[in-house]
Parts: structure tokens; sequence; C-alpha cells
């Protein structure tokens, strides 16, 4: 008897089973798609923050070689006003250093000052304004300070930056003077060579035994002359009156008609004494200010003296006054050092004079003496400078 094969139900049971299976197999493979989709975008996204960071850094670099080259044109701008004496403006760098980047000044400067200083051992120096100067040197001591704290009375304090600069070395004073110091046997090596060459124009750099070549630097007479009228202003209280300075200029050979002699470096080979004054107006060396004028007062300069100012009345409403640039660069301690040590160099020279006359009263006197006028020396200088800082009316600052 023949077997029964399944039935027609059973049959339509069974088959979708096949059916099943293979929709499981594409449901599995669907799930390895999107793992692998998001491996590709992780790596995507990967590249882009390396594209990112490498933009980035390329950007820090070209701002950063901009600084450098900024900084660079900085450097050769300070060099080119200093050579010329002229103060450098905040304005005039953000115009003509930085254009349109003046937001970078800070970062500019320093770096600039880095490269000065290692290249050329100097730094630029911002200058004091004069109300922040004068208000300084106003104040008596710390009595009025404690009297104005104690009453609650505060006084407006003036800015103390003019946005204005100097170059200025940083060398230790102690190799400028060893550098300026005359050297014997190089002396008579350079008039060697001097003679050697034929060299008797009174135009060729003369010799001085020493590393600084003062012939090719600053103007050595006319530097005098402006340390003279330092000193003069700083002995009479820190101002003088315009005819009162002429005075004394006038006892000294240096009427208004004179004129001051100038080494090769010079276009021209003097310069007229109202020229030079006007010279030091603009260098900064310098303040003239019209009595009674508040606004000069205030920190405005007046213009500087024509060569054919002739009228005394005009004349005696002026005073003049130790620039910013003086302070800055010279200092009133080194004025008053100067006074001193030329004072009493020149009481020694006196005295030698004198012992020469009767040389038997020099003979007898001995070493002995000479030790104890070289200790008496510094105890003349130290005399000299307190009445120089007394006549002037309160301490003396230094570089500033």
């Amino acid at each position: 008897m023949a077997r029964a094969g399944p039935s027609r139900t059973q049959r339509s049971q069974r088959a979708p089973q096949p059916s099943q299976y293979q929709s499981q197999r594409p449901a599995r493979g669907s799930r390895r798609a999107p793992v692998e989709e998001e491996e590709d975008e992780d790596a995507e996204d990967d590249d882009d923050q390396d594209m990112d960071i490498n933009g980035s850094q390329a950007r820090l670099d070209d701002a950063d070689a901009q600084l450098d080259r900024k900084a660079s044109d900085l450097v050769r701008f300070a060099l080119f006003m200093e050579q010329r004496r002229t103060l450098i403006r905040r304005e005039d760098i953000n115009k003509k250093v930085l254009a349109s980047n003046s937001r970078s000044f800070n970062s500019v400067f320093e770096r600039a000052q880095k490269l000065l200083k290692k290249t050329f051992a100097m730094e630029l120096v911002e200058l004091q304004s004069r109300n922040y100067r004068e208000q300084d040197n106003v104040v008596a001591g710390d009595d009025l300070q404690e009297a104005r704290n104690a009453t609650g009375v505060k006084k407006k304090t003036a800015a103390a930056g003019s946005k204005t600069y100097i170059l200025r070395s940083v060398l230790d004073p102690v190799i400028i003077e060893e550098a300026a110091r005359t050297d014997e046997r190089l002396y008579e090596e350079q008039i060697a060579d001097s003679q050697e060459n034929g060299d008797d124009d009174d135009d060729m750099p003369r010799s001085y035994g020493c590393i600084i070549s003062w012939s090719t630097t600053d103007q050595v007479g006319a530097l005098g002359v402006l340390h003279v009228i330092l000193a003069i202003i700083l002995a009479s209280g820190r101002s003088m009156t315009d005819l009162d300075l002429r005075a004394h200029l006038k006892r000294l050979g240096l009427a208004s008609n004179e004129s001051i002699s100038m080494n090769t470096q010079s276009t021209h080979k003097s310069l007229p004494i109202d020229t030079y004054l006007g010279q030091l107006m603009k260098q900064g060396y310098l303040d003239r200010i019209k009595l009674g004028d508040t606004k000069a007062a205030g920190g405005k300069r007046s213009r500087a003296p024509a060569a054919t100012q002739t009228n005394p009345d005009e004349t005696q409403a002026f005073e003049w006054h130790w620039g910013h640039r003086s302070y800055s660069e010279i200092g009133e301690q080194a004025i008053a050092t100067f006074i001193a040590e030329f004072m009493v160099e020149r009481s020694r020279d006196d005295d030698a004079e004198d012992d020469d006359e009767d040389g038997k009263a020099a003979r007898s006197r001995g070493k002995g003496r000479a030790r104890a006028e070289d200790g008496g020396r510094d105890k003349k200088l130290k005399n000299v400078y307190g009445a120089i800082e007394r006549a002037a009316g309160g301490n003396l600052s230094d570089v500033k």
C-alpha cells in the first residue's frame, strides 16, 4: 500500500521556511554596512582635523613671521631716526612701520627690543611727559604725600609716558668709560700712522688713542656746549630766562653772533648759536617755555628761536628748561658730577701753579701732602655735589 505523501496543507506550511532563511542573510549584511560607513566617516573626520591643525599652524607661522618682519622694520626705522637725533613718536611707528596693523604694536615692540639689545646693545626708551616730570619734582618729599593721605586729598596723577621714544645704549657705564679712555701706546701708533699716510688735512679724523672714534661719531664741540648749558640751567634751579642764559654764554665767548664749529660728519662747518639752540629743542634736549603761558607749561614747547631775534623784551619773556631727552639720556646726577669734577680739578690746578712758583715749599711738603690731597679730593667732590643739589632745589635724578 502506497504511503500517502504530505498533504497540501503541510506543504504550504513548510514552503516559507527557505524564504525566511534567505530573508535573514540580507539582514546580517545590512548591519555590517553601517559599521563600514561609520569607519569611513571617522577617517574623513580625522583628515579634516589634520587639515585644520596644519592650516592653523601655517597661519600661526605666517603671523609670527610677519611680526618678525615688522620688528626688523621698526629696528631700521629707529636706527635711522636716531642717526638724525630725531624723536621717535608712536604715531610715526604706527604709520610708517605697522600701517593698518597698529594693534600689534606691543608684540612688535617687544621683538624689536630683543633684536636691538642682542645686535646693537641698544634699547628703545619712552620719554617721560613734562607734566609727570614736573609733578615729580614739585613734590617736596614724603611729608607732603603723607599729609595728602592723612587729609584724604587725592591729586590727579599725570600720565608718565609721552608716547615718544629714543634709542639708548645698554652697555655698562664702566665699559663705555674704558672705551673712551686714552691709551698712550695706541695714541702713538695712531699718530705714526697718520704721519705716514700724510693725513694733515683738518677734515681728516683725529687720533684720540681710544676705542671710540670721536671724530666720526657725535659732534664733540657741540656736545660740550650742550653739557655746559645743561649745567648752567641745573645750577640755576632747573630753569633760566633766555636773557640770563645768553649772558652766561656771552661770558664763555658764545655771543648770539658767534658760531659753533662742527666736524666732517655735519653738512655745515659751523652753526650759529641761535640755530644750534633751535636744533637742541627739536632733538628734545632743551625746552623753551614762554613765561605765563599755561599751555606751554602743560607740555607744549615754543618755537625755535630765530637767528635774527634781538629784542631784549622778547628774550626776557622766555625761560629754558631741560628737555625730556636730557633726562633720559644724560641725567641730572651725571651733570652734577661733571660740574663737581671740573671745579675740583680746576682748584687743584690752581694750587699746582702756586706750588710751581715756590718750588722749595713744594718739595718740602713731599709726598705726604699729595696723599692728603688725594684723600681730600673725594670730600671736596661730595661737598660741591651737595651744593649743586641744593642749588637745583631738590634731589637730583638719574637717567629715567
